[in-house]
């Protein structure tokens, strides 16, 4: 999911502290309102003080970030922490992080206006607050140390914890300070520092989340254990929308550890004293389904009925100049483009430990979005929001699958049925079969060149509205702003452009979030388009996008990065067991930040594709961590790399085709290509960079096939029979 950064984030920055029971001070970050308010400790006790990030500083001298964003793998906890650690002078390693409870309006993402952790945008919301934050602190816990010692503030420095004044040789320790620093005022814009005196941004630091996880103390949501829990798993109408028509229960209910049997209108779960006496139970049992309605529909008419919206009305989302006016004559170029439904496949599948007693629920889970969560149980428990209490835990992977609260729904519902504790575990199959996919993209783009130059462009993508559903607000005059993200804002400069979106929802499969969103789609149809312009009339890719880039000096530096570091331009040579090669390239403008791949591939005689190398350009603005951030380029890779070679979800009668890792490929060792990531130092805001990766390799490698075999795929993934037949 992408948004734009919001100007205003800094203005309406402001500071929330007061004392905390026990000593020591609280201090937040606060977005959403006009002045600074002071709290005491009985005031946040009381009223409940809505505060978005908390520095809590105690007299033991520890340090508790209360973290706004979830940890799934991408970092957020270490370069969170740096933000705050940076500004406070302390070190990372005495930054001790907590979850942030459930509060929509507090803890919401300055750039999303909710409790959400997605779109590539947790660094790019939270830098600003975090690093005022931390400087706020920094400014009390120094003019406590004023008072008390009768000098001036401007007389004395901080370093790792501890205020100095060098002068009289005296210093003492944050924790010391903290009781009396929760009576200075502080300014609503401190003075943060220059990037040239960091200590920690910009550095590449060991993660925090990493030694526990290591020797296996982390607890995931998965890993819940409560007194006296059970373990529920569960099968839905394998026919998408279908219901539960019969359940004989007597094969199930003799298995040992099964305890009981929970029918409800369109799935059955399983309850047992552990997971094998669940999942051996649910295997036991005779379910017959009602089909439903769509027990006929397979992948072709969804491919059918995608092609016909494309050809229907739309809604304009960008018009500059007279692109169709200019797309006659000579030199105009179509191609339409299609991208399938892709499943998310985390490491860690969909699970939610839940307790519902009379007036309560309590649930354990690992979610992206814990306002919405405590929402769902409430709703599907039948109680108030405010009788919900969420744990949340770090995610093994989420990629947009934990950006939506169904499995929490669902483990709720059946939890209703149970005495006492229940873990509801999706299993693999389940997990794969009952997701939200990525939906299927149909982008039809025209252009017309003139003088070596692309001078029109018509970009019009046919798809669902997930904002429509998900986000309502941001769904605006028939357009969603993420399903044209990258098309509305291309890093070339066009005279002429139009873009326009078609909504149109495919029956029955419910689609979300996928890592990289309209992005995936618009730059994909974008860098292919062009590639294909290019060879028509014997153009180098690299230099017919560069010549197309005026405005946007950063999209033209990482392609330049790119090609350097690729070696474009020399020689290619092909594996010692032969086969064609090929370089592709792909550039990014998206999630604020700027990305240049260049693929090299080798096809072999029967059109299979093996990626060689894969090197990346990135820009994203000031870098906060660059181990992070080099990671997070690397898992967009591959979580790409998967998707073009293998990703594809498919329909037929009614039913999800793919179960398990046998027939939905990740990509393999086997598979992996050299990977190089550069960076490109600056000092502009920072961008996201989580999902960036996965959209750019896409189209670079499509682009290599396209160089070593003279086919252009339009269709993912890629097809091997395909390439063969048009190379032969």
């Amino acid at each position: 999911m992408t948004v734009h950064r919001s100007a205003a984030v800094s203005r309406r920055s402001l500071l929330q502290a007061g004392a905390v029971a026990g000593g020591g001070f609280l201090l937040g970050v606060g977005l959403f309102e006009g002045i600074a308010q002071a709290a005491t400790s009985d005031e946040i006790a009381t009223t409940g003080s809505k505060l978005n990030a908390f520095i809590r500083i105690l007299p033991d001298d520890s340090v508790t970030m209360i973290m706004p964003a979830v940890e799934m793998g991408q970092g957020a906890y270490t370069s969170m922490a740096m933000m705050l650690a940076e500004e406070l002078d302390i070190g990372l390693a005495d930054v001790v992080v907590e979850h942030a409870p459930p509060d929509q309006k507090d803890y919401g993402n300055p750039a999303l206006g909710e409790q959400i952790t997605g779109g590539s945008t947790t660094t790019l919301a939270w830098f600003l607050p975090l690093r005022k934050a931390g400087a706020r602190a920094r400014f009390m816990l120094v003019g406590a140390a004023a008072r008390q010692w009768g000098v001036e503030p401007a007389t004395l420095r901080t370093e790792g914890g501890t205020v100095f004044h060098d002068a009289s040789g005296r210093s003492t320790t944050y924790g010391k300070l903290a009781d009396h620093a929760a009576s200075i005022v502080p300014p609503s814009e401190p003075t943060l520092k220059d990037p040239h005196a960091y200590r920690l941004i910009g550095r590449s630091l060991r993660r925090l989340d990493t030694p526990d996880k290591v020797i296996g103390k982390t607890v995931y949501g998965i890993d819940v254990r409560l007194p006296g829990m059970k373990i529920a798993t569960l099968a839905s109408a394998p026919i998408l929308g279908g219901t539960v028509a019969h359940v004989d229960q007597r094969a199930a209910l003799v298995v040992p550890g099964v305890r009981q049997v929970v029918v409800l209108d369109d799935m059955v779960a399983v309850v047992g004293d552990h997971m094998w006496a669940a999942k051996k139970g649910l295997e036991a049992l005779e379910i017959d389904w009602n089909p439903g309605p769509n027990a006929a529909l397979g992948q072709n008419d969804l491919w059918a009925m995608l092609d016909t919206a494309s050809r229907g009305p739309g809604v304009t989302a960008k018009s500059v100049g007279d692109a169709d006016g200019h797309l006659v004559g000579d030199d105009v170029f179509e191609t339409d483009f299609e991208l399938p439904y892709l499943a998310h496949a985390a490491l860690e599948p969909l699970n939610c430990t839940v307790h519902v007693t009379p007036g309560a629920c309590e649930i354990w889970v690992g979610t992206q979005v814990m306002g919405k969560a405590q929402t769902a149980a409430a709703e599907a428990a039948g109680l108030d929001p405010s009788q919900v209490v969420v744990h949340n835990h770090m995610i093994g992977g989420g990629f947009g699958r934990r950006l939506e609260v169904d499995c929490v729904t669902n483990a709720v519902r059946i939890a209703r049925h149970v005495d006492g504790p229940l873990k509801v575990i999706w299993t693999r199959e389940e997990d794969i079969r009952q997701d939200r996919f990525r939906p299927l993209y149909h982008m039809r783009t025209r252009a017309k060149v003139e003088r070596g130059r692309i001078t029109a462009w018509h970009h019009r993508i046919t798809g669902p509205s997930i904002l429509a559903r998900w986000l309502p607000g941001a769904f605006q005059k028939g357009i969603d702003a993420d399903a044209v993200d990258a098309a509305v804002d291309m890093p070339y400069d066009f005279a002429n452009v139009q873009v326009e979106f078609v909504r149109h929802e495919t029956p029955v499969v419910p689609t979300a979030f996928w890592r990289g969103v309209g992005p995936n789609a618009n730059v994909f149809a974008a860098e292919c388009m062009i590639d294909k312009i290019a060879h028509h009339h014997g153009l180098d890719p690299v230099a017919f996008r560069r010549a197309m880039i005026q405005t946007k000096p950063r999209a033209r530096a990482v392609l330049d990065l790119a090609a350097a570091r690729s070696g474009w331009g020399s020689p290619l040579k092909a594996p010692p067991e032969g086969g064609r090669v090929g370089r592709g390239v792909a550039l990014l403008a998206a999630f604020g930040s700027f990305l240049a791949t260049v693929a090299e591939v080798c096809v072999a005689d029967d059109g299979s594709v093996q990626v060689l190398r894969v090197v990346t350009a990135v820009d994203v603005g000031q870098i906060v961590n660059p181990n992070t951030l080099q990671a997070q380029v690397q898992g967009g890779t591959v979580f790409g790399l998967a998707a073009v070679l293998h990703g594809e979800i498919t329909v037929e009668q009614g039913r999800i085709q793919q179960t398990n890792f046998n027939d939905y490929r990740v990509t393999r060792i086997d598979e992996m290509p050299i990977l190089e990531v550069h960076f490109v130092q600056n000092d502009e805001a920072p961008g996201g960079i989580g999902e960036p990766g996965t959209v750019t390799v896409q189209p670079a490698i499509v682009n290599a096939v396209f160089a070593a075999t003279g086919v252009q795929l339009t269709r993912m993934p890629i097809d091997a029979k395909k390439i063969a037949r048009g190379a032969a």
